[in-house]
Formats: structure tokens, sequence, C-alpha cells
């Protein structure tokens, strides 16, 4: 169906060159059909945009895991779709939970996703899918009785939507073309996040810091037992079930000006401004800029703990050498005196020197278009013919397509940080589109009539709602649940208690 045949299916012509289109509200609307014209033909021009890409790292535990995936298909109607995808975990306690996050997570979110959607609808069930990917990825984890924990920072690219999943302390930031910066995960420290703190207090968890004998306490805010300064992770199964899987989700439609992308571990953001860190790489490529963030990290940590000495120091005279030496002496004193100790302690010197430090860089960019071919000489026109056959200045042409101009600015399509599943699940699709009917939501088990658990049961929603709203969860997924939210014993679901010495899990 061409262009005209389809904006007269949907409206009539009204005049000359406008087009009568009717509103949600039943009210009618004249839409020049310039705008109308330019609208379809633009759109159809629009094209997925060229994903480049680059990390680098600098590790000291072996702790940090990432996956760069520019090529994922997915069936779309007759044909297939492609879309990448970027992931960072920052393991902890050892690399168990990482590596098997980064092996499982993806498939675990495209599980949740029910076949047959179109584009639309797919990106609409991205932010679902990733809840519940990430919540199945963690359970299934835990069931190993390993210790381990990681953070993730889990970025889907879909043409120019760009969604972003995150637990714990990885951030990913995106800079526009039109040099607007966008802050696409949340910090889950709980030092920096009274919500959180709330919550775990409520499930039964404590929140303080390391008691060192005598009153005195030092260090960041830690959840006990277990001394974990994060409120969400996938893993750690021995801090206690308040510390949830349930990830925050931002959902943004790029510009076709597009944009870079940094995804990086806890240690750069410590020590670098996202000012700072899309700064020290412009212009670069993104495997040169993720090497320039990372280089720029270690040596900013090293010049916070005063650790490094300057190179001229080694060439001067011993005569100024030791003014050299003065100089060092001074800037370190005055780098202790402004910035308290634990602080420094816990936020640069432990993290910046003795910790993985990962950066990922994407850059998401128009597609290269060829030149046109110059037009041919135009041949003098003289007199009255000039001034009927000469092309109208912009300003003089269609008034209307002024009215119609639309900004081309990042958009927000969805964002949502709660950590009750039941609030992340709410009904807000048809059912028969989101989730089968007796198919749990997290783990995606197959379920005989009357096993599923309305994943409402017992909330305040549950009053409003039917004995057959769903989603609806198995057995096991429904005690995952109800252990997150403190309603149960963390650990009575088969769970082996292991103790661990009071230091053994201070790893944040």
């Amino acid at each position: 169906m061409g262009i005209g045949a389809r904006l007269l299916a949907t409206g009539v012509v009204f005049g000359f060159g406008n087009i009568l289109t009717m509103s949600s509200k039943g009210e009618h609307q004249t839409v020049p059909l310039s705008v109308l014209l330019k609208r379809e033909s633009e759109s159809e021009k629009i094209e997925n945009p060229e994903i480049l890409h680059g990390q680098a790292s600098q590790s000291k535990k072996g702790e940090d895991f990432t996956l760069l995936k520019t090529e994922c298909q997915r069936a779309m109607g007759d044909g297939v779709a492609t879309f990448s995808v970027f992931g960072l975990f920052d393991g902890h306690n050892g690399s168990a939970a990482a590596i098997y996050t980064k092996e499982n997570l993806l498939n675990n979110v495209l599980s949740a996703i029910p076949a047959d959607l179109n584009r639309d609808e797919w990106v609409a069930a991205l932010p679902r899918a990733l809840v519940a990917g990430f919540v199945k990825t963690d359970k299934d984890f835990q069931a190993k009785a390993k210790t381990s924990g990681t953070t993730v920072t889990f970025v889907i690219i879909d043409g120019w939507v760009v969604t972003v999943a995150s637990v714990g302390d990885s951030r990913c930031i995106f800079e526009s073309g039109e040099g607007g910066i966008y802050y696409l995960s949340a910090d889950h420290r709980l030092e920096c996040n009274e919500e959180e703190r709330e919550r775990i207090t409520s499930s039964g968890g404590e929140v303080g810091r390391l008691n060192t004998g005598g009153g005195t306490q030092i260090g960041p805010l830690r959840c006990w037992p277990g001394g974990l300064c994060l409120s969400r992770s996938i893993g750690d199964m021995d801090v206690g079930e308040y510390i949830v899987p349930v990830p925050y989700v931002k959902q943004v439609k790029l510009s076709t000006a597009g944009g870079r992308l940094i995804i990086s571990s806890d240690g750069v953001w410590d020590v670098l401004s996202a000012e700072v860190a899309l700064d020290c790489c412009r212009g670069m490529s993104p495997d040169a800029a993720a090497a320039q963030i990372v280089k720029s990290t270690l040596c900013s940590s090293n010049v916070a703990t005063g650790s490094t000495i300057p190179t001229f120091f080694f060439f001067w005279p011993i005569r100024y050498a030791l003014l050299a030496l003065r100089y060092v002496s001074v800037c370190c004193l005055s780098s202790l005196l402004l910035t308290p100790w634990s602080d420094k302690q816990e936020a640069v010197h432990t993290k910046g020197l003795r910790d993985d430090t990962t950066c990922i860089v994407v850059d998401i960019l128009p597609l290269e278009k060829p030149s046109a071919p110059l037009p041919p000489p135009k041949k003098a026109v003289k007199g009255k013919l000039k001034a009927m056959f000469r092309k109208k200045h912009s300003e003089a042409s269609s008034q209307s397509d002024k009215e119609y101009m639309e900004p081309d600015v990042v958009e927000e399509l969805f964002e949502e940080g709660s950590a009750m599943l039941s609030e992340r699940f709410a009904t807000k699709y048809p059912l028969c589109n989101m989730f089968k009917l007796f198919t749990c939501a997290v783990c995606q088990l197959e379920m005989k009539p009357g096993e599923g658990i309305s994943i409402h049961a017992g909330t305040s929603n549950s009053v409003k709602l039917r004995p057959w709203d769903g989603p609806f969860l198995c057995s096991t997924c429904q005690e995952k649940k109800e252990a997150m939210e403190g309603k149960r014993p963390s650990g009575s679901n088969n769970r082996t208690p292991i103790s661990s010495p009071p230091f053994a899990n201070l790893w944040y």
C-alpha cells in the first residue's frame, strides 16, 4: 500500500493539501498533507544504527566479566530482526556468580518474552522480561549453594531503543549526539540509598558500619549478616534474601543523532564523574576510549592515595630532587587532610588499587550514507520567469511544517525501580499478549490449572483483583517472592545456612 493510500485509509481529504483525521477522543483535526507525507517518508527511511564497541580492564582479582553481542537474532513475523546486548558483571566473594550470570541471564530474559510479537510489542515486553530473567538467574544460582555474588549492568539495544537493567553499583551513562548526559542505571549502595535501607530493615535485615570494638564504627554502611555494601545483587545467598535481584530498569528512545554509552564498574565512578569520563576519551574510538577511561581511573586513584611520584623526580639533580620530595609530601599531606580517612580508604584505596576495573564503551551511530552527486549547473533564467520558478526560501515555505516540528531529543519510554515483584508484574497489558495463563511468570515453568499463585496474592492490590488475575507464580517462585519481601525467614526454602567468619564477606 502506497503512502497516499495509507493516508486515505486513516482519514479523508479535506480541502487542498490537508487530511482530516480523528483523534482517540473522537475529535476531528486538520493536519497538513505535506506534514503527513513528510512523516511517512521519514519513518520509512529510518535505519538501524551502526553499533561500535570496545572494552578495557585492569584485573586484580579476576572477578569482572563482560558480555558483548552485536548480532543477536529474534524471529519477527516472516523475517529476522537483530539486536545487541552488552553486560558487565562485577563479581565479589569469588567469580562463580559473575560467570553463571554471564552464561545464563540472556537466555532467561529471552525465554520470558512471548513469541510472535512485533517489534513494538517486543520492546514493550523487555522491562518485565528483564525482571523475570534476573530473578530466575538468582534463584537458579542460589540452588547451587555457592556464596559468591555479582552486580549486573545489562544493556539491550534494539534499533534506536536502549533498555538498561541494573543491580549493584556498576553504572551506565549515555551522552547523546546533542550533548546531553543521561544516567540509565541506579546505584544500590546502602550508603547513598535511604529507601533501600528502609526496605532491608523492614524485611528483617540490619544495616550498620563495621564495629571494630569499643563502639568504634568504620567504613561504609553494610547489610548484616554478611557485611555486603549493596542492597541488590545476584547471588549472595549467605547474606539474606532481602538482598534482592530485582533490577532497576530504564528504557529510552534515542534520536537519530545517536551517542555514546559508557558501562563501567564502580571503581571508575569512585574517582571519575560522568563528565570527566566522557571528556577524557572524546573523539577516540570505542576501544581507545575504554582504555583511556581505565587509565584515567588508575591515575586518579594513585594521585588520591599519594602513591604517584612525578617522573621528573628521577631525572633532576639531587638538590632539586629534595625540593620535589617536599612538594610530593605536601601534596600527599593535603590530600589526607582534605579527605576523610574512612572515605578514602574504602572508596579509593581499596576499590581503585585492589579491585578489578572494567569499562565498556558503545557508540550508537547513524549509518553513513554516500554523498549525493552534485546537480548539473542550471541555466540562467531572466526576468519574470526567474521569479516564477525560483526556489522559495525555507522561511517562506509552508508554515504548517513548523507547527508540527518534533524535538530531536532522547525520549524516556519506561522507568521503574521497585523491589516488589507484585509492582513490577502489574497487569498493564492483556495476559494473552504478555504471559501464558498457566506458565510461571518468573521461571517459565508450565503449571496445571489451579497450581499457579497470583503474584498479587497477599498484597494490598489483591482486594481489587479477581482470583484469576495474573500473572502467576509456581510454588518455589512464590516462596522466593515471600522471602524477598520478608514474609518468611530467609533460608527456609531447603537452603543450608552457611557459617562464615565475621569479616568473610566484606567485599565492598
